[in-house]
């Protein structure tokens, strides 16, 4: 991420912030096409995090990935300890092992999330995973 997300709050309020149809969503690092991050009735919902250095080989790519969520959910006042579901996108099955390597060291035992791994055709040729997570927000 290149700068601190700033956080949108849309729904039934009193200020001058719009009104929507949700109460109380807040989003992060807004642009016209998504969010990186959504809040809303204490879930965290990260848009798909992908590495920024994509010289790395798929053990860098994915510490990097991990260290994005890591700074997204401490905005969200939240911790991996509390991940409900991570999905990875992976450009070739072969990375399976370097994936889970990076992803072992980093996820706690004993708060593991439910995960889904697949390959995918990502968006740029030089990704080599891409990681969405939803999580509670105490």
């Amino acid at each position: 991420m290149e700068s601190a997300p700033v956080p949108f709050v849309s729904g039934n309020n009193d200020g001058d912030i719009p009104t929507g149809s949700h109460p109380m969503i807040q989003r992060f690092d807004s642009g016209p096409r998504m969010s990186e991050m959504t809040i809303h009735n204490g879930v965290a919902y990260l848009a798909g995090q992908v590495a920024e250095d994509t010289s790395a080989d798929i053990v860098g790519q994915t510490e990097q990935v991990l260290h994005a969520i890591d700074d997204l959910l401490k905005l969200a006042m939240t911790d991996k300890t509390n991940i409900l579901r991570a999905e990875i996108f992976l450009a070739d099955m072969a990375d399976f092992a370097g994936m889970n390597e990076a992803w072992d060291k980093w996820v706690p035992q004993g708060a593991t999330p439910a995960r889904a791994t697949v390959q995918a055709k990502l968006a740029r040729p030089n990704w080599k995973i891409e990681i969405v997570v939803t999580a509670a927000v105490p």
